[in-house]
């Protein structure tokens, strides 16, 4: 379910860094990408939200933890990981 995930989101946003981690039906997806730029957090969730709707949908994914990142906020949180 993580590479689908990983495939999944790498085919639409191509992001600069992705981090999918998680166990059974609970996931935690950390994605850096200019696909964000410009737009505010709940923009951003609904873009990821709208790729896994499926494997919501059919239960593969029960909850789902997003982080969402423009290259340049990445450079600033990244400092402090």
């Amino acid at each position: 379910m993580i590479d689908d995930i990983r495939t999944l989101i790498e085919n639409n946003l191509n992001p600069d860094f992705i981090d999918v981690t998680g166990d059974g039906s609970h996931f935690q997806i950390v994605i850096v990408s200019d696909a964000f730029a410009g737009l505010n957090a709940v923009k951003r969730q609904q873009k990821i939200y709208a790729l896994v709707s499926d494997k919501i949908s059919d239960g593969s994914i029960h909850a789902v933890s997003i982080k969402t990142h423009t290259p340049e906020e990445w450079k600033k949180v990244s400092k402090f990981l």
